[in-house]
């Protein structure tokens, strides 16, 4: 799997999340997929910073929400992923 690949398909992710859980799906909605090398996805949710008020959901996010988006992957992609945040 590229990184190509994830953007090319990654509203299928998350349309995934969105059916299971809406908190998941805006805890990682407006991330930004910056690499993947060794089944690690790197996310970068510095443009959530550009509105102006807070919208940094990253004191949200937690362990649960990390393994819904690493099982919606799998069913996407096939493949497992960890998730690394920037």
């Amino acid at each position: 799997m590229q990184l190509s690949e994830i953007k090319a398909r990654w509203n299928e992710v998350l349309d995934l999340l969105l059916m299971e859980d809406r908190i998941t799906w805006l805890a990682f909605f407006d991330a930004r997929l910056v690499s993947y090398e060794n089944h690690q996805l790197t996310l970068d949710f510095a443009d959530s910073q550009k509105f102006a008020g807070p919208h940094d959901f990253k004191a949200t996010r937690n362990p649960d929400h990390t393994a819904k988006l690493v099982a919606a992957i799998k069913r996407v992609f096939g493949e497992d992923a960890s998730i690394i945040e920037q």
